[in-house]
């Protein structure tokens, strides 16, 4: 069963409401969208209905019944079919880019005899039919074209830059190994957040982190004059090679996890919490590190690991210091991207092991595309003011 994009039923939903439309919601938005495919198939074809012209684009093929989930409900639509060229509607396209990539993913797993009795309900299930070669052949072209002229777009000026990976399962060389997914969003002038790129590496080695990098300027990212991350040693190298005067934050929320793992009593757990919490909210960095001088004090007797660790450690998170106090709660920690990788990885669990690199990148290029539109399309995440 298909997931219906919500940004286009909420649309309708509010044009519904100022006409006075709030009974048999879910019958009026079948309606409405099945009237809706017939318009945009009729553009598609380039005449009207039993038109005879030379600019005829195609033949109408009938259509396919097929049921959407949305927050209004369960839709059974009639989606329209044409008989020679690739049609599909694009007031529900938008949201199901991640559906026809998880497709394609379980798909090659079931062509390539990998699958298990598991994978083909799951098929049954999206689908509602068997899978062939030539069905996901069709298929992943179209989305391959999507998501690589997506992730190979030009960019522009992104004065600020958050970057994470996170591993999956992917046959790799006959055997199954943790591969990184490597990405990167950014903030343009107007405080506008974009998706810049994503990438599948065998690891976070500096080499492969620097690629994706140096990937980021070829395609035409400048302006760069802070990144916040996690403590990637081979993403802190490659920054030191193709950003080296860009100041770099360290997430102060995974700073603070970290300094978990230093301390020894569990009665001491919520104290330096608070203590660490209290240094990341200091109103400049001249308070933030009397603070951390007091921090490291009063715990160097009964912590020494953690006020050790705390000395060369907890300075990284001070970057955001020396932003403007409006913009500071929103480029201290990478929590915006966090959310989004558990967003990856509940949506790959169903795949659990990808076949080939191919089809994790599409899977991760499909769902990160889709909240770059809805980012592009939205508020202004930044205030600039």
């Amino acid at each position: 069963m298909a997931q219906l994009d919500n940004k286009t039923t909420e649309g309708i939903m509010e044009v519904l409401r100022e006409y006075g439309i709030t009974e048999n919601i879910t019958l009026t938005l079948e309606h409405l969208l099945n009237e809706l495919m017939v318009t945009q198939r009729k553009e598609h074809l380039n005449v009207e209905p039993y038109e005879r012209s030379f600019e005829r684009q195609d033949q109408a093929n009938g259509f396919k019944p097929k049921q959407f989930n949305t927050r209004m409900g369960k839709l059974n639509l009639r989606v329209p079919q044409t008989r020679h060229t690739d049609f599909y509607p694009a007031c529900i396209e938008k949201g199901l880019r991640s559906e026809r990539a998880l497709f394609c993913a379980i798909a090659e797993m079931y062509i390539q005899g990998v699958s298990t009795r598991k994978v083909t309900r799951i098929l049954d299930k999206m689908c509602g039919c068997q899978v062939s070669s030539t069905q996901v052949s069709r298929i992943t072209t179209k989305l391959d074209e999507d998501v690589s002229e997506w992730r190979n777009r030009p960019l522009g000026l992104f004065t600020h830059l958050m970057m994470d990976a996170r591993y999956e399962k992917i046959r790799y060389g006959g055997k199954v190994r943790d591969c990184a997914v490597i990405w990167a969003t950014g903030i343009r002038e107007d405080g506008k957040r974009e998706v810049l790129g994503v990438t599948v590496a065998l690891s976070e080695a500096e080499i492969f982190w620097r690629d994706f990098l140096k990937s980021l300027t070829e395609r035409g990212l400048h302006g760069v004059a802070y990144i916040v991350s996690d403590d990637h040693s081979g993403l802190k190298k490659a920054l030191k090679s193709v950003f080296p005067n860009v100041a770099w934050q360290r997430c102060q929320t995974h700073l603070a996890r970290n300094a978990q793992d230093y301390v020894s009593q569990t009665a001491n757990k919520d104290p330096v919490a608070h203590d660490l919490r209290d240094i990341f909210l200091s109103s400049s960095a001249a308070s933030a590190q009397d603070r951390l001088n007091q921090f490291r004090s009063q715990w160097a007797q009964s912590e020494p690991k953690l006020s050790a660790w705390a000395e060369s450690n907890i300075p990284q998170g001070f970057a955001a210091f020396e932003l403007p106090s409006h913009h500071r709660k929103h480029l201290r920690t990478t929590n915006p991207v966090e959310r989004i990788n558990q967003e990856l990885k509940r949506r790959s669990t169903v795949v659990r092991i990808f076949p080939n690199e191919a089809a994790c990148l599409r899977l991760m290029s499909a769902i990160l595309l889709e909240y770059h539109d809805d980012w592009v399309s939205g508020r202004t995440v930044l205030p600039m003011l």
